[in-house]
């Protein structure tokens, strides 16, 4: 589809909730309710880069009257990057003394998200994958750890639970094999960190899309458009292996892109960056509010 303002031609698999199961149905009643509610606000605040998404701002800058920010990656910053292991806790000092053993770039961060997943048979290919290329991991999967190890082999660590955006900003952690869903993108990027996209539901198929699309940080893991098509081990492990070889072209110009991308997303958030400068916008807006009433 190419008519939708601000978006460039979409693939219907990228559309999100275009399937017709229950789920997709409920959500998009609830997302067409809350729509019209758009229009009693007196401000949107969107936890956006306007400079990663510019076209979709201004479509929605020439729609609305009201006034629109973007405030930027919303999410903690670790300045230079130092680890003080003095401020983990117990339970976080084994996975991060682990990746400090690890050469640069490295590592595999594998994280499919706290809610959805994809079906024990296609976990099962993908742990083999990874197994079958040798490299190095560090697996987020809520349940079956166990069974995981055992499949994943020793190249790595399976966990229940990490602190993300301190991983992702680790100097080992050379990818990031993702649902793709806002929150996991937005630190990606702000990382500096290529992607190996892995979206499910919702929103996720689009973010991906702009991943490996519009911003030229990421590959597709699923390159068929049917999406109950099994992707296999011997495919899953060949992709991998390409994708943190870091002698080629293609994935060398891949990590160029995302550390301008990293940049640019540090640039916003720092005094004087277009996040500080919206957000003092809008603070100044309702101040003057609250001025008129009084």
């Amino acid at each position: 589809m190419d008519y939708i303002p601000g978006n460039s031609s979409i693939r219907l698999a990228d559309f999100p909730l275009n399937d017709e199961n229950w789920r997709s149905r409920k959500l998009l009643e609830l997302a067409l309710n809350v729509i019209p509610w758009v229009q009693k606000a007196q401000y949107l605040l969107f936890p956006s880069i306007y400079e990663l998404e510019p076209q979709a701002i201004d479509a929605l800058k020439s729609e609305l009257s009201i006034p629109i920010y973007t405030v930027g990656p919303v999410i903690p910053y670790f300045g230079n990057g130092h680890i003080d292991f003095s401020n983990f806790a117990d339970h976080e000092l084994g996975y991060f003394q682990w990746l400090e053993n690890q050469p640069s770039g490295s590592v595999l961060y594998i994280s499919q998200g706290s809610f959805l997943s994809v079906s024990n048979e296609q976990i099962d290919e993908i742990a083999a994958g990874v197994r079958e290329s040798g490299v190095r991991f560090l697996w987020v999967q809520r349940g079956e750890n166990d069974r995981l190890k055992d499949i994943c082999g020793d190249k790595g660590l399976v966990l229940q639970w990490c602190d993300q955006l301190r991983v992702l900003q680790h100097h080992a952690i050379g990818g990031f094999w993702s649902h793709c869903g806002w929150n996991s993108t937005r630190e990606g990027v702000f990382s500096g960190v290529p992607f190996l996209t892995f979206p499910i539901f919702m929103d996720q198929p689009l973010n991906g899309k702009l991943i490996v699309e519009e911003w030229k940080v990421g590959w597709r893991v699923r390159t068929k458009v049917k999406e109950d098509t099994l992707i296999t081990k011997d495919e899953i492990a060949n992709l991998i292996k390409r994708f943190m070889h870091l002698g080629g072209d293609e994935v060398r110009n891949m990590r160029k892109r995302s550390r301008e991308m990293k940049q640019l997303c540090h640039r916003v958030i720092a005094s004087g960056g277009s996040s500080e400068t919206n957000i003092n916008a809008f603070l100044s807006h309702v101040l003057q509010g609250a001025m008129f009433l009084f």
